[in-house]
């Protein structure tokens, strides 16, 4: 006999949680473990990556929902996989959020002002992560 109310799975109620895929691209492997863990507890989906050609085979493979890169990395470095991640899947190209300890640098600087695109200085206040990401889905 099965009992006149059962709770429904979650999956079927109307509160159900959206989670926002986010692919994190960046060398310092201890920085990216600890992103994605503190992005994790913020109900989002990390996926990782450690360099700009990893990031690419991903986004080409994937879609997502915004992507938080470091600029400077072996291989293809942050600004050359925006250029070619746009290219791919062109909805990204206002998605992006660098991170980078080289912001004063001339040729950086311009890369992230001509793209107008967000970005924060290493290093940054993990709150202020957490926000603008979610400013950037909102």
């Amino acid at each position: 006999m099965k009992p006149e109310h059962q709770p429904k799975p979650k999956s079927q109620t109307g509160d159900s949680l959206e989670f926002k895929a986010i692919l994190l691209v960046d060398d310092d492997k201890q920085l990216a473990a600890t992103l994605q863990w503190i992005l994790a507890d913020e109900n989002f989906l990390v996926d990782v990556a450690h360099d700009g050609d990893e990031a690419l085979l991903k986004v080409k493979a994937n879609e997502y929902d915004a992507v938080i890169c470091d600029v400077m990395m072996p291989n293809l470095r942050g600004d050359e996989f925006y250029l070619k991640a746009r290219e791919v899947r062109s909805y990204l190209s206002d998605r992006f959020i660098f991170i980078t300890g080289f912001a004063a640098d001339p040729n950086i600087n311009l890369f992230l002002t001509r793209n107008d695109v967000k970005y924060l200085v290493k290093p940054f206040p993990v709150q202020g992560l957490i926000d603008c990401v979610k400013q950037l889905l909102a």
